[in-house]
């Protein structure tokens, strides 16, 4: 699945608007990733033409299973290495940033190799 980095953002920010207020609208989508109304105006309409994401009557954003299943990949790569990373003595916030930069370079070997070793710790 070939995807742009800033697609993997969109996604993965939708899923944790989601998952914490149980709904997902363009303007927390805005103010999540510090981006402009008109880009997530933009990006969604991308990810709704590739099937990745709809709106319901409301309007609100909802995942389809393609991009649920990516913004799933994304936040649990992003949420295993911010952990891994604050685990080695990196402060949270520079974990988290950090984490968001490796998360979309990472090759699935790689992280597949991470979570093996994590596993055996926890």
């Amino acid at each position: 699945m070939n995807i742009h980095k800033s697609a993997e953002d969109y996604l993965e920010a939708m899923l944790m608007l989601k998952q914490e207020r149980g709904y997902v609208r363009s303007i927390d989508v805005a103010d999540k990733l510090g981006v402009t109304k008109p880009s997530v105006s933009y990006a969604t309409k991308r990810l709704k033409e590739s099937g990745y994401i709809s709106f319901d009557p409301a309007g609100m954003i909802v995942l389809e299973a393609s991009g649920l299943e990516i913004a799933e990949r994304m936040l649990e790569r992003h949420n295993l290495l911010t952990e891994l990373l604050i685990g080695l003595g990196v402060s949270p916030e520079t974990a988290r940033d950090d984490a968001c930069k490796i998360e979309h370079d990472l090759s699935v070997e790689s992280f597949d190799a991470i979570r093996a070793h994590a596993q055996k710790y926890r």
